[in-house]
């Protein structure tokens, strides 16, 4: 997701296999949680940004024209709670996420006119090897299905409207 010929060879191989897309899922993502912003190095920033913010940028900017092509898809962009609240020792992964919700609103106001739904689904501390989770019970956090669950809700509704955002939570505090 962070080469943008790689992504570009990748859209245009879809647009000569299938000649279209219909969904687009924007999952990848790193964290840097590794301390205090002032202590952390720029080459770590430009990773967690790139990888969380850019890349998204260069799917959008790869696939989106197919879909405007086909007057139909939906854009879905994984983000986090992250991204709505403050998060101490991470705050590139949090400033990665605030701006991809940003990104996220703007271009689905972009696509509305070409009848593609953008969305994005902002799950909370989900039971993976992203980040560490000290002193959380992982039978009580978010599991990776529970986000795939959420997506497919998303692209299934109905055609004549979308929903913008999802905050998923787990039923119990981790």
């Amino acid at each position: 997701m962070t080469d943008e010929r790689s992504v570009e060879a990748l859209a245009t191989h879809i647009g000569s296999r299938y000649g279209r897309i219909d969904i687009l899922v924007n999952n990848a993502g790193i964290g840097g949680f590794g301390g205090p912003l002032h202590q952390m190095p720029p080459e770590s920033w430009d990773q967690v940004l790139n990888t969380n913010l850019r890349g998204v940028f260069y799917c959008i900017r790869g696939f989106a024209p197919m879909m405007i092509k086909a007057r139909a898809g939906h854009i879905v962009n994984v983000s986090s709670l992250a991204g709505k609240n403050p998060l101490p020792n991470g705050a590139a992964y949090a400033a990665s996420k605030w701006g991809l919700n940003g990104l996220s609103y703007s271009v689905a106001e972009e696509l509305r006119a070409h009848n593609i739904r953008v969305s994005v689904i902002c799950p909370g501390s989900v039971n993976t090897d992203l980040s560490p989770h000290r002193g959380k019970d992982p039978a009580k956090m978010l599991q990776p299905d529970d986000v795939a669950h959420a997506v497919a809700m998303l692209v299934t509704q109905a055609p004549q409207s979308f929903i913008s955002e999802v905050l998923l939570r787990p039923t119990q505090k981790p």
